[in-house]
């Protein structure tokens, strides 16, 4: 195995944060010496945040919660958490996600929409033409 290379000295946290998000572990750290650790007494940091919903996704949020027996926000962080690993496992762009996000046919998404179902045109009456 070849000698891992020395660590920098990092002025904060933010600068080493920044240092392994482009780096790789394996080229400063000799993993074959490692010994796991327990921290029993260790929580993950939460943080409380408000958040709007469409009615429709809530309710039907907590209807899902109801048949599994479990409170609706702990279902809704389980569903998150999974939706984050797999766009963090599939690579997308932020351009692509932004127009997932954007896409109007998406269930609860923008203009009303509920459940993939699409809008009914306005009428042609309604519809003002360019002069």
């Amino acid at each position: 195995m070849k000698r891992p290379k020395s660590l920098p000295k990092f002025r904060d946290e933010d600068e080493e944060r920044e240092f392994w998000a482009k780096e790789e572990s394996f080229d400063y750290l000799d993993w074959s010496r490692a010994e796991r650790v327990v921290l029993p007494n260790l929580r993950p940091s939460t943080r409380t945040i408000s958040l709007r919903l469409p009615e429709s996704l809530l309710a039907d949020l907590k209807v899902l919660a109801n048949r599994l027996d479990v409170p609706y926000q702990s279902l809704m962080k389980v569903y998150l958490a999974e939706s984050v690993m797999r766009e963090m496992r599939e690579g997308r762009t932020p351009a692509d996600l932004a127009e997932q996000v954007r896409e109007p046919a998406a269930p609860y998404g923008r203009g009303g929409q509920s459940r993939g179902l699409s809008r009914k045109k306005a009428p042609a009456s309604r519809i003002r033409r360019k002069a």
